[in-house]
């Protein structure tokens, strides 16, 4: 089987906009009620951890302590969000996501490991269409099809029903990665 993309490098592209805005109210005074808001809706996802973790970025910690406690996920947002405070070039880029050539097949692998029984591709997918799911939007429309494409559901028409043109672009490109790896 071929390896799959970095999974850090996926959480990051999922949570980019997640990641950006913290970056971008934690670091201006005048924006405290918007990073709030993002921290709250955090804690309201389940991200408590997290919450916490970001807190404590945006009060001025830069240890390794913010993260104890946090699950492999947290940890790579947390330091994403932590990198973005000291450099913010590190920061995902908002046009790069949803990036089809890292995404899509980064996915279809993520899909054909998980349809063959691989259990650590089913809970990452899972995890990451979770977290699509939350974001919400675009997202949340391309998480619905996940399932169906694990169980084998190949069709663009009965997948593509209430996407936009990007997010149907990028179904379209999981698709045809799944054919190549379906053929070998």
């Amino acid at each position: 089987m071929p390896q799959l993309p970095d999974r850090h490098e996926q959480i990051r592209l999922v949570h980019a906009d997640f990641i950006r805005q913290v970056v971008e109210t934690c670091a201006n005074p005048e924006r405290r009620r918007d990073f709030e808001t993002l921290v709250q809706s955090a804690e309201q996802s389940g991200w408590t951890a997290l919450a916490r973790a970001v807190r404590r970025i945006a009060a001025g910690e830069r240890g390794t302590q913010v993260f104890v406690g946090l699950d492999e996920e947290d940890q790579v947002i947390a330091d994403s969000i932590l990198r973005g405070v000291q450099d913010p070039s590190t920061l995902p880029s908002p046009q790069g996501r949803p990036d089809a050539t890292v995404a899509a097949p980064g996915l279809a692998h993520m899909i054909h490991a998980a349809s063959r029984g691989n259990a650590e591709a089913l809970i990452l997918i899972g995890q990451l269409a979770e977290q699509m799911s939350t974001v919400g939007g675009s997202m949340a429309r391309l998480a619905s099809v996940i399932r169906p494409m694990i169980n084998g559901e190949r069709d663009p028409d009965r997948l593509r029903k209430g996407m936009d043109a990007s997010t149907e672009r990028l179904m379209l490109d999981i698709l045809a990665e799944l054919g190549r790896l379906e053929v070998h």
